[in-house]
């Protein structure tokens, strides 16, 4: 079997940049010539083995960034984006896609902002109610979208943070554990933290130093809690560093990314990633046994399983998604090359949705997308008590999966007939963007397919897709 080439000229130039080197030297610290580098770059030569094994042994570089699906991400995306109606009649090859993501990243990831820009004004303009009399209409991403993105193209795992939790949790005590260090920590910078009975899940009086947290939680989302307080408090400088480098657009986003990273070093202290990582390996990713080994709950589990991409020591790659009960997309991450609809609803023949048919058990689906590509998706319902009668419940759906080449590390997957292709349900991303002609659940045409319509005739749907 030939060897596939590896054109990966935008990652070597992005390479390059961030090592601060010019192309002469960069192409003489590889050992090629100028020219040689410059074609790579431009993906009108393939890698060269040589050059792989100089980024290892010259610059310490993890050589499978080479291999990240940043491109097949962001065709993705822009798939989606070109489906809407705005651009409905401007038919772009999937070919041209896939260059725009590969050779011209900048220039791509700008359509995309540009796209998402007039998204946000045309839902503005649709809200008459909230948008007459507003003067801060901007054209800018939204601030939500802005840190949902900047999450999903660092592969949802931040490594300075990381490993920042991972240190604090070698200090946690034998007895008292997570929650004693964290207590510990904010009492040497003199704050106090009491169990109260209030409305909000934690509330710091930044003048009395005074740490409250509800004595209706549970105790996982306390202890969460607590150390999402440490990272706010005692962490502030390199939360402060990191959103430096994220370069956000607007206030709004640093702050909501910044409570994005505490969150992120709680569930990384809670689950330092070495020991949870040897423990999901051991336990075949046994959610349930995770949960109780670290004291966190379900969905924090799931969640900590798909950030588990740090370079040289990754774990399985995952997707982890959470949708509410009208099938919204709450939080989504994808180490897979399964891609969510960034708008809309998620695939209603995933089963992540018939999960609140079945509160308290796990779902278990093999599922393949158009591309071919064939997933084991896992999903529970992680409806969330308000702690006291009468107190509105709060209801979600979670999925964690990853591609079938993976089932055998995955104890759910377990005498399921993963070889046989007629036990995979077809899935999509979005009816928009979704190819498949026969779908019984399609809500809306397909843009990119022609439509025939019988007068005398109706099935499932009132169309034919071509």
């Amino acid at each position: 079997m030939a060897t596939q080439k590896l054109f990966a000229g935008a990652k070597l130039r992005e390479i390059r940049k961030r090592l601060g080197l010019t192309q002469k030297d960069f192409a003489l610290n590889l050992g090629v010539s100028l020219p040689y580098l410059n074609q790579m770059e431009n993906n009108n030569r393939p890698v060269a083995t040589t050059v792989v094994l100089a980024l290892a042994s010259e610059f310490a570089i993890d050589v499978t960034e080479l291999t990240s699906d940043d491109g097949e991400r962001l065709v993705s995306d822009i798939r989606e984006a070109l489906a809407d109606p705005v651009l409905a009649d401007d038919e772009v090859p999937l070919a041209d896609i896939q260059l725009s993501a590969t050779n011209a990243t900048a220039l791509a990831r700008a359509f995309l902002n540009l796209h998402r820009a007039y998204r946000q004004t045309h839902e503005r303009l649709a809200s008459l109610d909230e948008a007459l009399g507003r003067q801060d209409a901007l054209t800018q991403a939204s601030p939500w979208d802005e840190v949902r993105d900047f999450f999903h193209y660092c592969d949802n795992y931040i490594d300075a943070v990381d490993r920042a939790a991972e240190r604090f949790a070698e200090t946690a005590p034998e007895h008292g554990g997570i929650q004693a260090a964290a207590i510990s920590a904010l009492e040497s910078i003199g704050v106090r933290v009491t169990l109260e009975s209030i409305n909000a899940l934690r509330r710091y009086d930044d003048q009395r130093k005074v740490l409250s947290l509800s004595d209706l939680a549970t105790p996982e989302t306390r202890n969460f809690q607590l150390l999402l307080q440490v990272a706010l408090l005692q962490r502030n400088s390199l939360l402060e560093a990191t959103l430096d480098l994220a370069r956000f657009q607007s206030d709004s986003a640093r702050q909501i990314a910044k409570i994005g990273l505490a969150n992120y070093f709680a569930g990384a202290a809670t689950m330092p990633y070495e020991r949870f990582l040897s423990a999901a390996r051991t336990h075949r990713h046994d959610l349930e046994i995770l949960a109780t080994q670290f004291g966190a709950s379900i969905e924090q589990v799931a969640h900590r399983l798909s950030t588990l991409q740090r370079p040289h020591n990754k774990g399985v790659p995952f997707f982890f998604v959470r949708v509410d009960q009208a099938g919204t997309i709450t939080k989504r991450h994808s180490a897979t090359r399964l891609q969510f609809a960034r708008f809309g609803g998620a695939c209603p023949l995933w089963n992540v949705h018939r999960a609140f048919e079945t509160p308290g058990r796990f779902m278990r689906q093999l599922a393949q997308t158009p591309d071919g590509v064939q997933y084991f998706s896992l999903a529970r319902d992680v409806s969330k008590s308000g702690g006291h009668y009468g107190a509105p419940v709060r209801r979600y759906a979670i999925a964690l999966g990853c591609e079938i080449k993976h089932a055998d590390k995955i104890v759910y997957a377990d005498n399921m007939d993963i070889s046989s292709d007629a036990s995979f349900e077809p899935i999509g991303i979005s009816c928009r963007i979704c190819e498949r002609p026969d779908c019984h659940q399609r809500s809306v045409p397909p843009l990119e397919r022609k439509l025939t319509i019988h007068e005398n005739e109706r099935g499932v749907i009132p169309y034919e897709v071509g």
